[in-house]
């Protein structure tokens, strides 16, 4: 407890006497002031005791007007030195002190100053000695909770209770942890960022902030390192869960093999699970991986298997419903937006097994490359199959194919490409080009036999026409269009 006038006339060591009793008697002293000035009010910061023994307060014009200035400045006490100018308190000090409610006392002559600053200033030593004590206590409290197994939902409720305030932990927007209940955090809430050093952006809300903050900073450097140490845990196990992945993916491994792996990720080989393929744009200066492998995901996906695989975050749903999959696409889409990133989620379909686990991340980076917001799961096709494939180098067919008449378009201005996505998209019909291109049917033949020069295929001839349909649909997939 911060000392008080009337600590000091209790203590008997000092031996002061009251001589007014003053609004101030209990209010914090703040320091010791000792002055003969006739106006010390510029020194003065409020809450002092001011100390003299009046050598410059001869008439009571001067003494009334010494007391009223320390009054106007805020001073909580008036401590007068007997025995040197005056053998007691002058009655016009007594009088003014009555009536602006300053609390005066008299300092006998055996009792120097500097006593009863040593007394005020004991009292602080002794309350900051206290204070820290006890934050050191708290300190400890914070840190083995932390450590303790209870994380931070237990780290949380111990420091709403210090606090005696509620106190929420958000990240992205969505709230990680509230506590001591489930109240969310209101605009008028306090916020403190909570720096993690990767792309997480969390926030510390606190319904009501303490005077004293040191409890609360502390909280946050706790938060911090906890939200950090879970963000690169959570990096290093997507990157390796995705090499595990990736080899049931590309067919690597199989059978026995294949489902003993999946169990080891924590999933049941034989229930069944659709996988959400989530894909972002290049933001903040942070590569692809490296941003999904530490990305926070909220409440509803937080407990999901996830890993990172070809540039993609994927999210193993277990079936519980035709809505499942598309309920926790929502809230991740929502979630990513919060936070400032573009991203698109592609959904797989449901499926039991290694192989059913392998079907549906080929449905997903289907639906994925159409670029929406959310892309539901279309039944694989032939096509699908095969540009899921790693074994087939149709990328490099694709290139080799288009490649001359994606150059004659970019040297010449010609619209050879343009024309032979109508072509392929109408079923081979030159007429239904030209009325869709609004040119001639003479002049979409011609760009039809530039087309046949250029690669070597004749778009009316089927085997030539799905080549060309083949390679023009695997651009499509991997530029987005």
């Amino acid at each position: 407890m911060a000392i008080t006038v009337h600590d000091l006339l209790a203590d008997p060591a000092l031996g002061l006497r009251p001589v007014t009793d003053g609004t101030g008697v209990d209010e914090p002293i703040s320091w010791t002031a000792s002055t003969e000035l006739e106006d010390p009010s510029p020194f003065l910061s409020g809450a002092e005791v001011v100390l003299t023994v009046g050598l410059r307060q001869r008439t009571a014009a001067a003494q009334r007007d010494f007391v009223s200035r320390l009054a106007s400045a805020g001073v909580v006490g008036l401590g007068f030195g007997t025995g040197l100018g005056h053998e007691e308190v002058p009655a016009a000090t007594r009088a003014e002190a009555e009536r602006t409610g300053l609390a005066v006392f008299e300092v006998p002559y055996a009792t120097p100053f500097l006593a009863v600053t040593r007394r005020v200033a004991q009292a602080h030593a002794d309350e900051a000695s206290a204070r820290l004590e006890g934050l050191l206590r708290e300190h400890q409290v914070l840190a083995h909770t932390l450590l303790s197994g209870r994380g931070l939902p237990g780290l949380l409720t111990a420091l709403a209770g210090m606090l005696g305030t509620d106190v929420a932990l958000t990240q992205y927007g969505s709230v990680l942890h509230t506590a001591p209940g489930a109240l969310l955090p209101e605009p008028d809430w306090s916020r403190i960022a909570i720096s993690t050093g990767s792309a997480d952006a969390a926030t510390l809300a606190v319904r009501r902030p303490p005077a004293d903050a040191d409890i609360l900073a502390y909280a946050q450097s706790l938060v911090s390192l906890e939200l950090s140490s879970q963000s690169r845990h959570r990096s290093s196990l997507r990157q390796v869960r995705g090499q595990v992945l990736g080899d049931i993916v590309r067919g690597t491994v199989t059978g026995a093999e294949a489902a003993s792996r999946i169990e080891s990720l924590g999933l049941q080989p034989r229930r069944r699970h659709r996988v959400l393929a989530l894909s972002l744009g290049f933001e903040r200066g942070h590569g692809r991986d490296r941003l999904l492998a530490a990305l926070p995901l909220p409440g509803v996906a937080a407990d999901l298997i996830t890993a990172v695989l070809q540039e993609t975050l994927l999210i193993i749903v277990p079936d519980t419903g035709a809505r499942a999959g598309r309920d926790i696409a929502e809230a991740v889409a929502a979630h990513v937006e919060a936070a400032g990133l573009t991203g698109s989620i592609g959904i797989g379909g449901a499926y039991p097994h290694p192989e059913g686990l392998r079907w549906s991340w080929f449905e997903a980076r289907q639906a994925l490359a159409r670029g929406g917001r959310i892309n539901d799961v279309e039944k694989l096709s032939l096509t699908g199959l095969l540009l899921a494939s790693e074994d087939v180098p149709l990328a490099a067919m694709s290139d080799e194919v288009l490649a001359p008449v994606r150059t004659s378009d970019a040297e010449h201005g010609t619209d050879l490409m343009v024309t032979l996505a109508r072509y392929l998209d109408l079923n081979g019909s030159a007429s239904a080009v030209a009325a869709d291109l609004a040119l001639h049917r003479n002049t979409v033949r011609y760009r039809l036999a530039q087309i046949e020069t250029l690669t070597g295929l004749d778009p009316a001839v089927t085997a030539d026409r799905v080549q060309l349909w083949l390679a023009l649909t695997v651009l499509r997939v991997r530029d987005g269009a």
